[in-house]
């Protein structure tokens, strides 16, 4: 029995390993002047089709605008939300987000991101569930 639970352990992380995950660019990275040790990033993100990125927060207040595809979003405690070209979505420095899914198996979803972070802070930290 243990070894049919260590098998399938195995096998559940290396799919997960191998599950494309979205790739972004840093468009813009600038110090805020007014805000002390805060600086604001603007990202292009590409979620190919089938995209699930693991668990993670950004410490930073997160706004995401999706310009094209479909992505399913979801909060620690909250439910999934489906979001379509042209919807923006936000997150707050204390949020985990749990689900980010592009749901689609041909169309890769793209999105514009704006960050408030801390200088010198990872724009995103992974978490276990």
């Amino acid at each position: 029995m243990r070894l049919l639970a260590l098998l399938g352990f195995v096998v559940s992380t290396a799919w997960a390993q191998d599950a494309p995950r979205s790739v972004g660019k840093d468009l813009l990275v600038k110090q805020l002047g007014d805000l002390a040790g805060q600086e604001a990033v603007v990202r292009a993100n590409v979620y190919p089709p089938g995209t699930s990125n693991p668990p993670h927060r950004h410490s930073a207040h997160v706004f995401l605008h999706v310009l094209e595809g479909q992505l399913i979003v979801q909060l620690k405690g909250g439910q999934p939300v489906t979001l379509n070209a042209g919807d923006t979505y936000y997150e707050a420095p204390d949020d985990i987000h749990m689900v980010s899914r592009n749901p689609s198996d041909s169309v890769p979803a793209k999105a514009l991101i704006f960050m408030v972070k801390t200088v010198g802070a990872p724009a995103t930290t992974l978490v276990k569930d």
